[in-house]
């Protein structure tokens, strides 16, 4: 199995990084706030551990608003290492009523927010975000990626991505600009997302499927014990060795608050799945 992915053609990244939203808080995006000092070991620990490519967003932050991921990447990490490649995402926003959707106007301060946080002049790659939990479709994402284009065009963003989308929805950013990953709900659990992920493939777009291992949810199939029993590991374990097994083009951004789920979640990365594995998803 090929273990690292060219991001855009120029950002060599390992297929097994680390998502950043658990950081903040105990809870899930929003929920009571985390000994800041908790994430930021954490994050040592991922580098310590070779992972070299961080998602993040700066509305991940704790309840209280008092901790934030992109502060606690920039106080454990920066100066950053030269090979790490840091993914955010823009769409979302914290207002009163809590999350509320960004227009195409609202964008730059969205981006100089990144910037700033995480201590950057440049950033690596953007995503645009769109949609709750589902992708919207039929909802045009252009006037919104269109901005963050011309953004990248002035040299604040290297690369850009599409999350929570459907193929349409690429069609259209792809007609504006290159985009070189997208990010979807998609685990061992929930793979109704095969046509985005094939469509990624044969474009060599990175596939980067958020809720790896079910967002919170037991990923409760018989298949996975199975082959759990089989290699001695854990069923999330499995669930994300079988992510990287099904495609060429996904990465795994698996997220944590803790330094011994963090290295769990890594020790996936040496699960080889034999064919007899791979036969029971087949």
């Amino acid at each position: 199995m090929n273990n690292d992915f060219l991001l855009g053609g120029d950002l060599r990244v390992d297929r097994f990084g680390f998502g950043a939203m658990r950081l903040p808080s105990q809870q899930g995006m929003g929920g009571p706030a985390r000994d800041p000092e908790t994430g930021r070991a954490v994050l040592r620990r991922a580098i310590e551990l070779g992972v070299n490519h961080i998602d993040t967003a700066d509305f991940y932050v704790s309840g209280d608003g008092a901790v934030r991921a992109n502060t606690l990447i920039r106080e454990a990490l920066h100066p950053y290492p030269s090979d790490l490649v840091i993914a955010t995402k823009v769409g979302p926003k914290i207002g009163p009523q809590g999350l509320a959707h960004a227009t195409a106007a609202e964008l730059r301060g969205l981006i100089e927010d990144n910037l700033k946080n995480l201590g950057v002049d440049r950033l690596d790659l953007v995503y645009l975000r769109i949609g709750p939990m589902a992708p919207p479709h039929g909802e045009s994402l252009a006037d919104r990626f269109e901005a963050l284009a011309a953004l990248r065009e002035e040299g604040l963003i290297r690369h850009l991505g599409i999350s929570n989308v459907d193929t349409d929805h690429l069609a259209e950013a792809l007609s504006i600009a290159p985009v070189v990953a997208v990010q979807n709900h998609f685990h061992a659990g929930w793979s109704d997302d095969a046509s985005m992920l094939a469509a990624c493939e044969r474009r060599g777009i990175a596939f980067v499927p958020f809720f790896p291992i079910g967002g919170g949810r037991d990923l409760d199939d018989e298949r996975l014990a199975k082959i759990a029993a089989r290699h001695g590991a854990t069923v999330p374990q499995v669930g994300l060795a079988l992510l990287l097994a099904q495609s060429s083009a996904t990465l795994a951004i698996p997220g944590t608050g803790t330094v011994s789920h963090l290295e769990e979640n890594l020790a996936a990365a040496q699960i080889v799945l034999t064919a007899e594995d791979l036969a029971e998803f087949a």
